[in-house]
């Protein structure tokens, strides 16, 4: 799969250099054109330069989507929502490189199996399904800035399923090493930070209240004013879901994530070093946000607990009915401890009992599929016979 021998003919001479290329950036994406743009099957023989070409393409559009995305919260915070506001268009720039990469994958067969391949098309045609419902959303229902409208949900899901063919296709195809365990992290950190995204409508809501209410609201007072008029109270605009939302989402989706990353990846520290990267790039980003005038919003300090102990429970081969409480339960005494020195969005500690038993369930339903049958068929490429015709000159250049 990850062979660098080709049944093309030879392709056309590549640029001399990267920087040559750079300066004569048409001739560049001709020579990437004529040398790649070839139809071919999934699975088609890929080189590992190729191959991390293409991944750190991935990396890039995915970038692109998560700062996107991370300014788009606190501007909505801040603004009234605009579809060509600053961080529309950047997330927007990322999903078009997202776009070229799926049709690119599809046209070509590089990089992919049958089954990577599906992923990513589902998921990019999930996410492109869900942007003009969503416009129509706000249309119908004014602001409706939350995190967790119908709408935005299917957005979020159609990111999720393509990250899912993204990360398979690196998976399958690269050579085992500390490469494929860094790019596989890499595609990892956004699924897990797409899994989060929807609690920092919390995290942002709740200091953006406690503002109001003392008379210096970081929110303009034109979209306070649109809010009143959409008949919305700030406690309903600020925090519009009920107070057990945010544990249980950070549990049983964020948690429940890391916990797939780690026993992908396999290696010790993989939860960890998600989460600590994950609030790390939260912590960068509060800094310039609020250096600009955008409003704060709290980390959540106490997901870090809960990645260190999902990689100590799946180190020492916890069953998942033991490992959901004890996780939910460090989660918890990591969170009151933050709730002491500072601000975190409302719990419903009383949930918490629930919570826990949702995270036994989910995690023993993740030990089941790992030890089924079904996981390993899962595991090999899925890829189209060796004696299927495909379209003349089909075949690949090298990068190097």
């Amino acid at each position: 799969m990850s062979s660098s021998t080709s049944l093309a003919a030879p392709s056309p001479a590549a640029p001399s250099s990267l920087r040559a290329g750079l300066r004569h950036p048409v001739e560049l994406l001709r020579w990437l054109w004529s040398a790649y743009m070839t139809p071919g099957l999934p699975g088609r023989a890929t080189s590992p330069v190729e191959l991390r070409w293409i991944h750190t393409a991935w990396l890039v559009a995915f970038s692109l989507k998560m700062v996107g995305s991370t300014w788009d919260v606190a501007w909505h915070f801040r603004w009234l929502r605009d579809d060509l506001a600053p961080p529309h268009l950047l997330n927007s720039a990322g999903t078009m490189l997202v776009v070229a990469l799926v049709v690119f994958a599809s046209y070509t067969g590089y990089g992919v199996d049958r089954t990577a391949l599906r992923l990513m098309q589902a998921g990019i045609g999930t996410f492109l399904v869900a942007i003009p419902l969503d416009l129509l959303n706000h249309r119908v229902n004014g602001l409706d800035i939350t995190s967790w409208s119908p709408s935005h949900s299917l957005l979020y899901l159609g990111t999720a399923v393509m990250l899912a063919g993204a990360i398979r296709g690196w998976w399958l195809h690269a050579a085992p090493g500390r490469q494929r365990d860094l790019i596989a992290i890499g595609l990892w950190l956004f699924f897990v930070e797409n899994a989060l995204f929807p609690d920092q409508h919390q995290e942002y809501g709740v200091l953006s209240l406690s503002a109001y209410e003392a008379g210096r609201s970081t929110a303009e007072p034109s979209l306070l004013d649109f809010a009143a008029s959409q008949g919305q109270t700030p406690t309903q605009f600020m925090l519009p879901v009920p107070a057990w939302v945010h544990p249980a989402w950070l549990v049983c989706a964020g948690l429940l994530a890391l916990v797939v990353a780690r026993r992908s990846v396999g290696r010790r520290w993989t939860a960890t070093t998600l989460a600590a990267v994950y609030l790390a790039y939260r912590g960068a980003c509060w800094l310039l946000l609020t250096s600009t005038g955008f409003p704060p919003s709290v980390l959540p300090v106490m997901l870090l607990a809960g990645a260190v102990l999902v990689d100590l429970t799946v180190l020492a081969r916890v069953p998942g009915w033991l490992a959901g409480p004890v996780v939910t339960g460090g989660v918890a005494l990591a969170a009151w401890v933050q709730s002491v020195v500072a601000q975190i969005p409302p719990w419903d500690w009383s949930a918490l009992p629930l919570v826990a038993v949702g995270a036994a369930v989910l995690w023993t339903a993740l030990d089941r599929l790992a030890a089924s049958s079904w996981l390993r068929r899962w595991q090999a490429p899925l890829v189209a016979p060796l004696d299927t015709p495909v379209a003349a000159g089909a075949g690949g250049a090298s990068l190097r």
